[in-house]
C-alpha cells in the first residue's frame, strides 16, 4: 500500500505541475532520466552510434543526375569531377560536392523578361529593362535592341572557380559584345539584318567568354523586334517613307532604263548587222563581176567574133522580153499600114 501511496502522490505532482503537464522540479526530470537508463541499460550508446553512422553514411553517398556532373572539393580544394550515377565521397566537413548541370540550356534576357512561355511567348519590357537594350548604331542613331542568349556550361571547373559571380560577368560580356556589333552597323542593318548580326554577336561573345575562362558555351543568340525609341518613332517613320519613295523612284527609273536601253542596243545591233551584210553583198558582187569580166576578157582575147556575137545574143535575150509588142520591118516592105493594125482587136483595143 505504501507503494500505491507514493505513486498517487507522484501523479498529483504531475497534474499540478502546469498547464502543459511539464515536471514541477528538476529532481523529477533527473528521476525520469534515471528511470529510463534503468529500463534500457547499454542501449543508449547503441542508438547514438547508429544515428552517427546513419549521418556519416548519408553524407558519404550522393547521386548525380544524367544532365549533371559532380565537382568534389576536399577542404575547399578541387579534387575530381564525377559522372552521373551513385558516387562516394568522404564525410561532410572533409569533402563537399557541387552539382553542375552541363546539359541544361540556360537563358539570359536583355531588354525584356518572359511573362508566359509557350507557343506564343509573352514578354514584358519596362523602363528599367530599356537601359539594357538602348544602343547607339554606327550611323549615330539610337535603337532599342532586345535579345536573348542561350548557353550551356562546358567546363564546370572554370565555371565554379575561375570567375567570381559568373552570371554577372556573363551578362556584362553579353551586353558589351552586342553593343560592339550594333555600333559597327547602321540602323537599317540593325532592323532588317537581325539574323546576321546575331551570328556575329554569338561568335564575338564566345571569344570573350573563352578569354575570361568562364567555362560557358554560347548555344544561340536571338535578336527580338528591333525599333527606335518611342520619342523619335514619328520622325523615323517619315524618314523610312522618304527612303521607300526614293527606292521606288530608283526602281521605276531602272525599269524604264531596262526597257529603252536594250531596245536601242538591239536596233543598233540590227543596223550594224544589216550594214555588214550589205557591205559583204556589195563586195561579193563586185568580186563576182570582176571575175566574170576577166573571164570574158580572156575569152574575147582568144575569139573576138564569137565572144562579141555571144554577148550580143545574151544582151538581146535579157532585153527583148521586157519590150512588149515588137514590130519587125523588112527592108523590102513598102507599105507599113497593114502592119500597124496587127496587134488591135475588132473593138479597136489593143
Amino acid at each position: 500500500m505504501a507503494w500505491d501511496w507514493d505513486k498517487l502522490q507522484l501523479q498529483k505532482k504531475r497534474t499540478s505541475g502546469g498547464p502543459s503537464g511539464t515536471p514541477s522540479s528538476m529532481d523529477e526530470v533527473f528521476e525520469r532520466i534515471k528511470g529510463a537508463r534503468n529500463k534500457f541499460p547499454g542501449r543508449t550508446w547503441i542508438i547514438v552510434v547508429v544515428v552517427a553512422l546513419l549521418f556519416l553514411g548519408s553524407s558519404c553517398f550522393y547521386t548525380v543526375a544524367v544532365d549533371e556532373v559532380g565537382v568534389v572539393q576536399r577542404f575547399g580544394k578541387y579534387v575530381r569531377t564525377t559522372q552521373p550515377g551513385l558516387s562516394f565521397k568522404l564525410p561532410r566537413g572533409i569533402e563537399t560536392v557541387t552539382k553542375v548541370k552541363i546539359r541544361y540550356v540556360f537563358k539570359e534576357e536583355f531588354g525584356l523578361r518572359t511573362l508566359q512561355a509557350g507557343v506564343r511567348t509573352r514578354y514584358a519590357s519596362s523602363a528599367s529593362y530599356e537601359n539594357e537594350s538602348l544602343m547607339l548604331t554606327g550611323d549615330l542613331n539610337v535603337a532599342v535592341v532586345p535579345w536573348i542568349v542561350q548557353y550551356r556550361i562546358k567546363n564546370p571547373f572554370d565555371y565554379l572557380f575561375k570567375v567570381h559571380n559568373v552570371r554577372t560577368t556573363f551578362r556584362d560580356l553579353a551586353e558589351a559584345s552586342m553593343r560592339l556589333v550594333v555600333g559597327d552597323s547602321s540602323i537599317n542593318e540593325v532592323i532588317s539584318k537581325r539574323e546576321e548580326l546575331a551570328v556575329k554577336d554569338a561568335a564575338l561573345l564566345q571569344k570573350l567568354l573563352d578569354e575570361a575562362e568562364t567555362g560557358i558555351k554560347v548555344v544561340t543568340v536571338e535578336m527580338k523586334r528591333t525599333n527606335v525609341p518611342e520619342q523619335v518613332q514619328p520622325s523615323f517613320n517619315e524618314v523610312n517613307q522618304a527612303v521607300q519613295e526614293k527606292e521606288r523612284m530608283i526602281y521605276q527609273a531602272k525599269e524604264a532604263y531596262n526597257k529603252v536601253i536594250p531596245a536601242a542596243k538591239g536596233n543598233a545591233e540590227k543596223t550594224i548587222k544589216s550594214a555588214e551584210g550589205y557591205a559583204l553583198d556589195r563586195v561579193n558582187r563586185a568580186k563576182g563581176d570582176a571575175a566574170r569580166f576577166l573571164e570574158l576578157y580572156q575569152a574575147y582575147s582568144k575569139s573576138e567574133n564569137v565572144t562579141r556575137r555571144r554577148l550580143y545574143l545574151e544582151a538581146m535575150q535579157r532585153i527583148l522580153p521586157k519590150l512588149g509588142n515588137k514590130y519587125i520591118v523588112d527592108a523590102d516592105q513598102k507599105n507599113l499600114l497593114p502592119l500597124l493594125t496587127l496587134g488591135k482587136s475588132e473593138g479597136g483595143k489593143k
